[in-house]
């Protein structure tokens, strides 16, 4: 795709690219350009850990898992068909009244 001065934009490299994948890998994983929120901001150096530095990492091929196996939703589809669990048994809370 090209932009306003007629130059092609980079191409983004893809973990597929780079390794050897599964064909159904998800594209958030195949593809770390696609994950924002990983900008540079301005911490102050009495609340800056070693989590936050690694935390604050934007991923890279190299970090990308190359595998995905998704869970099925056979557990939710039958708590979702069976109802939420309802106790019936005897309630001895004293009532509490508007002060």
């Amino acid at each position: 795709m090209a932009d306003a001065s007629g130059t092609e934009a980079p191409k983004s490299l893809k973990t597929s690219d780079v390794y050897k994948t599964l064909t159904d890998l998800p594209e958030r994983f195949n593809d770390p350009s696609v994950l924002k929120g990983y900008e540079k901001k301005p911490l102050h150096p009495v609340y800056q850990t070693t989590s936050s530095t690694y935390g604050g990492t934007a991923p890279s091929v190299h970090t990308m898992p190359n595998q995905f196996h998704g869970r099925g939703n056979k557990f939710t589809a039958h708590l979702a068909a069976a109802g939420n669990y309802e106790y019936h048994g005897l309630n001895t809370a004293l009532d509490k009244e508007p002060v």
